[in-house]
């Protein structure tokens, strides 16, 4: 079948955008953030998108009127998603508990789904088709803190949009939602399998804080950060896949005593060091690498919850001179990216709470800066609304600073991590460049 030409927009008529409120009486309260949550960098929206095919098991089912009335049988225990941030003192947000609801949009795309092809996958170029900015929804306080599009193709398939604020939840607690949704949906459960836990105040500062540790993530160059900014306006987006034959190829580069290192530290310390290869920087500039860690099961005194769904995560930074990444192997980038996720202990992490309290909440730096969260592991492939696993479900498109990591299937059926980079155009074709070479490696390596 034919691939619609991209990335002209889809053929999409949708109905009037909606409010979903709870399915019952919610408390009407005033809920305060963690120190994590209330962090200016999470103060912005992430969008996931969800893609399936047609199930001749649910043939007259409408997956919109499925999922709306499932939206609103979770919101009744996820019921401050429903509500409203409001700013309270010393510009501190808060959650207004209202009942206001979330925005909810149903749609239908005059193409069958295989036509998308892999433009499916990020940087999906029918993002602004499949989920529509409701006008005025886009904004941090007193909006909708979740807009939701399901998009019907003709051929019985569909499309999940999910736009949240990410001040609210992180990705496992986005997943810990969709999954509540999916509990009332497939399983008809009166309340989700797993029970969502607010208790943000496990991850508040202590009293009085006090910075124990050193935090190079939050060091802003101002200079640096404009430069990037002129930058941003000519950047590009590639999506890039590594199977187990790249991450392989990858993992020969590195010595012998550290080839048993896992997927996501080899493959973050190859983009990290061809990146800044790629943007040929001055080599006394510092560039640093965010790597982000979750504190989910990883500290027993934090005792985070099993449902607990706000923001858990640190983001330690690997910190090198650009002309020493550059030229040095990929050993050197690798030994700094454990370094930098080995430092990550409690007093660590209790460290950088205070440090948001005592800066006032600063974001990450963006000055010199690559960062990769990874989500292949957390179970966007996996929702399921009673139609089967999605045939790509995750994050859509990347910061320019920013990157994820996320589980998909290449073309040929082969599982494996896609993730997208911004870059300028020079330095994206030395990027693929690159790449072209590890393939050529692993074709060299398949011949002997």
């Amino acid at each position: 079948m034919e691939q619609l030409p991209s990335p002209l927009a889809l053929p999409v008529t949708r109905h009037e955008s909606e409010l979903i409120v709870p399915a019952a009486t919610t408390p009407r309260e005033i809920k305060h953030l963690s120190d994590i949550d209330d962090g200016k960098g999470v103060r912005f929206h992430i969008s996931n998108l969800f893609f399936y095919e047609h199930n001749s098991s649910m043939e007259g089912i409408d997956p919109a009127k499925v999922i709306k009335d499932g939206l609103a049988k979770a919101l009744v225990f996820y019921y401050p998603l429903a509500g409203r941030l409001i700013e309270g003192p010393n510009g501190k947000h808060i959650v207004n508990c209202n009942g206001e609801g979330i925005l909810f949009t149903e749609a239908n795309a005059y193409v069958e789904l295989e036509m998308l092809g892999e433009s499916i996958k990020p940087p999906c170029p029918y993002l602004e088709d499949l989920l529509y900015n409701v006008p005025g929804s886009d904004g941090i306080i007193h909006c909708s803190l979740m807009l939701i599009q399901v998009t019907r193709f003709i051929c019985g398939g569909f499309a999940v949009a999910v736009r949240v604020n990410h001040t609210m939840v992180d990705a496992f607690g986005l997943v810990l939602f969709l999954n509540a949704v999916t509990d009332s949906v497939k399983f008809k459960a009166s309340s989700p399998s797993i029970l969502p836990v607010w208790q943000r105040d496990i991850l508040n500062a202590r009293i009085p804080p006090f910075i124990t540790c050193k935090h190079p993530e939050f060091e802003e160059d101002i200079e640096l950060e404009n430069a990037w900014l002129k930058l941003e306006k000519e950047l590009i987006e590639r999506s890039f896949f590594f199977g187990e034959e790249e991450i392989e190829a990858i993992r020969n580069q590195v010595s012998p005593i550290h080839r048993s290192s896992g997927r996501f530290e080899l493959l973050t310390s190859f983009l990290w060091r061809h990146r800044t290869i790629s943007l040929d920087l001055n080599p006394e500039e510092i560039v640093r690498m965010t790597y982000f860690v979750t504190a989910r099961g990883r500290f027993k005194d934090l005792k985070i919850p099993h449902g607990y769904y706000g923001n858990t995560f640190a983001s330690p930074a690997a910190v090198s001179k650009a002309g020493i990444l550059s030229t040095y192997s990929l050993t050197y980038a690798l030994e700094l990216i454990k370094k930098a996720k080995n430092q990550v202990n409690e007093e660590y992490f209790r460290s950088m709470l205070d440090l948001m309290v005592i800066k006032g909440r600063p974001g990450i730096t963006r000055s010199g800066n690559f960062g990769i969260s990874n989500i292949a592991h957390i179970g966007f492939d996996k929702v399921d609304f009673g139609w089967g696993e999605p045939i790509y479900g995750g994050a859509v498109k990347a910061d320019s600073c920013f990157s994820f990591f996320v589980a998909c299937k290449n073309n040929k059926g082969q599982k494996g991590i896609l993730t997208t980079i911004n870059l300028p155009p020079r330095a994206m074709e030395k990027f693929e460049d690159a790449l072209c070479k590890l393939t050529s490696n692993i074709k060299k390596m398949a011949k002997l």
